[in-house]
């Protein structure tokens, strides 16, 4: 009933001339690319939000009305256009064409839901108590799905940060601050981010773990397979302090230890070959717990890449060529880690950035347990409760992250948008 009356009201204004395509534009051609749309200013919207209603803006104070955004898309679309037409498309341009065609095809529909706004403008002075409010409720809708594709828009761009664009990342967790109390805490640490990545569907692949007597972890690195984990991951990298009685305390103070987690991106079509030229295995007898097997044969597996010298041992297996194979995995993991730390812009410095000197006051999160509180350093709003549920790595740190990214978002759009247009 409702798309009836709109369409009625779309004749209306068609048969009083409201609707048509700007002054210069072919009748044959689509609106959406030859129609010319100049939003108005910032806070200056053709259809004010009446008082309640949330504003159709996308984002922690920015509107697609924005200049400069006008700008940024504007570039996009002509760039988009330029690409869509040449015959001479390599690799990255074909690539780069997908990247912009959900933004453009978004920016174009918004176009047109402006112009449709804007002839509603026009006939704001209309008497018929019917037609007016028939225009009512294309208004509202026509707001709610500019609404939409704002949010969508602003989605789209952030999406196109070369940056972000990883589905594949390692991460390390490590002891810092504070003994076997911050072992045990990078323990719980890893244990929570292997809960995230269960949650969200992930997989991973094990580089190494450095385990203690006392169950805590010295140091762990995995890496880390799924879509836009990066996008997510990234946000986890610093130092975390907790504050806690440990379990060996017996005068019940309250210790605070730091562990320290960094993230390191990796391309997808990033890739490290061994060859066996490369490598000297040495084997030996394993050594510790493990029965009859230990010191008897030769199971253990050391494996030297002569290149760079990077060593690397296993003797988890009966097995010798079970532990080769495992030595194999893990001298790759190590190589395409240290070649990703020079690739990226010194990603030394990323990582020192991220983890700083694992110092308690460089913390970016704090885990109080006698106060059952979680507390982000970095947002406002950023401290919540339960840290049982928290620590398990579900919707819990899923919300943190997202409040965490909301705080980005400003930042990184005009960064993003500001340094294309200087390079225009």
């Amino acid at each position: 009933m409702f798309l009836a009356r709109v369409c009625c009201l779309r004749s209306v204004l068609r048969s009083r001339n409201l609707l048509v395509p700007p002054a210069g534009a072919s009748p044959s051609k689509s609106r959406v690319i030859s129609s010319v749309v100049r939003f108005p200013p910032l806070g200056q919207q053709p259809f004010p939000p009446a008082v309640g209603q949330r504003s159709t803006s996308s984002d922690e104070g920015f509107q697609i009305a924005d200049e400069s955004i006008q700008k940024y898309l504007e570039n996009i679309r002509l760039e988009y256009y330029a690409l869509k037409v040449s015959d001479q498309l390599d690799k990255k341009d074909i690539k780069r064409m997908a990247l912009l065609s959900h933004v453009v095809e978004m920016y174009e529909q918004r176009r047109i839901i402006v112009d449709n706004l804007s002839s509603l403008q026009e006939m704001s002075s209309e008497k018929d108590e019917d037609m007016l409010q028939l225009m009512r409720e294309e208004k509202e809708a026509y707001t709610n799905i500019l609404r939409k594709l704002d949010g969508e828009i602003m989605d789209g761009i952030l999406k196109m940060d070369d940056e972000d664009d990883f589905n594949t990342l390692i991460l390390e967790v490590a002891a810092g601050v504070g003994g076997q109390e911050a072992m045990l805490f990078t323990r719980e640490l890893f244990d929570m981010y292997c809960g995230f990545i269960d949650y969200k569907g992930w997989e991973t692949e094990v580089i190494e773990t450095e385990d203690t007597e006392l169950g805590g972890i010295r140091h762990a690195s995995i890496v880390v397979h799924g879509r836009d984990a990066y996008r997510y991951l990234k946000f986890e990298a610093g130092v975390h302090r907790v504050q806690r009685v440990p379990t060996t305390e017996k005068s019940a103070r309250i210790h605070t230890s730091t562990a320290t987690v960094s993230v390191i991106p990796r391309p997808d079509e990033f890739e490290i070959e061994l060859k066996d030229k490369d490598l000297k295995i040495e084997t030996k007898r394993a050594s510790g717990a493990g029965g009859q097997h230990v010191n008897t044969t030769d199971s253990a597996v050391r494996i030297v890449h002569l290149p760079t010298g990077v060593a690397v041992e296993c003797q988890t297996e009966r097995s010798q060529v079970k532990n080769k194979e495992i030595a194999k995995q893990k001298l790759l993991a190590k190589l395409t880690q240290q070649e990703l730390e020079s690739k990226f812009t010194a990603a030394n410095s990323m990582k020192k950035s991220q983890v700083g000197s694992s110092l308690r006051n460089e913390k970016i999160r704090t885990y109080n347990y006698n106060q059952d509180r979680i507390t982000d350093h970095r947002v406002d709003g950023g401290t919540t409760h339960n840290l049982k549920a928290f620590l398990e790595g579900g919707p819990q740190l899923e919300d943190m992250i997202a409040k965490l990214q909301a705080m980005h978002r400003k930042k990184q759009l005009m960064e993003i948008i500001n340094s294309t247009i200087e390079t225009k």
